[in-house]
C-alpha cells in the first residue's frame, strides 16, 4: 500500500539512520584517534576506514529525505555511549552496533518502508545492513585478536603489510620495527585483511 511519503513511517526511520550513522561516524573518529594515542595505527586504520563508509551511509539516507526539506524531522532514539580505555572493548562494542543495524533494525526499517511503497529506500535499507554486517564481522575479528593477543601474531607464517611504506614481511609476528621505514610494529597488518592488496 503506498503512503504519502510525508506521512509515512519510513520518513522518520531515514532520520533514526542518518542519525545513527552520523553518530557511528563520530565514535569511530574518536577511537580512531584513541588507537593512535596507543599506537596501534592499524586500529586508527580501521576505524577512520569505517567512519568514512558511515558517512557515506548517513548521506544516502539523508539524501532520500528531500522532500521534507525545510522540516525539522522529530524522532525518538537510543545511541549507545562506547566509551573504554581498552581497545578490545571498543571494537566488542562496534561489533554489537553493526550487528544490531545488520540482524534487525535496517531489516525492520527495509520491510516497513517497503510496506508503504519506497522500494528504492527498502533496497538501500537492505543493501546498507549487509554492509554493516561486514562492519560487525571486521570489528569482532580484532577483538579476538587483541583478546587473544594476535594481533601482531600468527599460529603459521603469515604475510604482514606495513601500512606506512608498503613493505611486506613474512613470518609468524609483524616485526617490532619495519626494516624499511622504521615506522613501529603497530602500522603492521595481515595482509589479507589490507584494502588495496589485489
Amino acid at each position: 500500500m503506498a503512503v504519502d511519503f510525508m506521512n509515512s513511517e519510513t520518513k522518520g526511520n531515514l532520520m533514526r539512520a542518518f542519525a545513527g550513522e552520523s553518530q557511528a561516524r563520530n565514535r569511530y573518529t574518536f577511537a580512531a584517534g584513541q588507537a593512535r594515542q596507543q599506537k596501534l595505527y592499524v586500529l586508527e586504520r580501521i576505524f577512520q576506514y569505517t567512519a568514512d563508509q558511515e558517512k557515506e551511509h548517513a548521506e544516502i539516507f539523508y539524501n532520500f529525505l528531500k522532500e521534507a526539506a525545510g522540516e525539522t524531522i522529530h524522532i525518538d532514539g537510543g545511541y549507545p555511549v562506547d566509551i573504554s580505555e581498552s581497545m578490545a572493548e571498543i571494537l566488542r562494542m562496534a561489533q554489537h552496533n553493526e550487528m544490531e543495524e545488520y540482524g534487525t533494525v535496517y531489516k525492520a526499517f527495509g520491510d516497513k518502508a517497503k510496506e508503504e511503497g519506497f522500494a528504492a529506500v527498502a533496497q538501500a535499507f537492505y543493501q546498507i545492513a549487509e554492509i554493516e554486517k561486514t562492519h560487525g564481522d571486521r570489528f569482532g575479528r580484532y577483538a579476538r585478536w587483541m583478546e587473544s593477543e594476535e594481533l601482531f601474531s600468527s599460529d603459521g607464517e603469515t604475510y604482514w603489510l606495513c601500512l606506512n611504506c608498503g613493505h611486506i614481511h613474512k613470518g609468524p609476528k609483524a616485526p617490532g620495527l619495519c626494516p624499511v621505514c622504521k615506522h613501529e610494529q603497530g602500522y603492521f597488518v595481515r595482509l589479507e585483511e589490507a584494502p588495496w592488496t589485489r
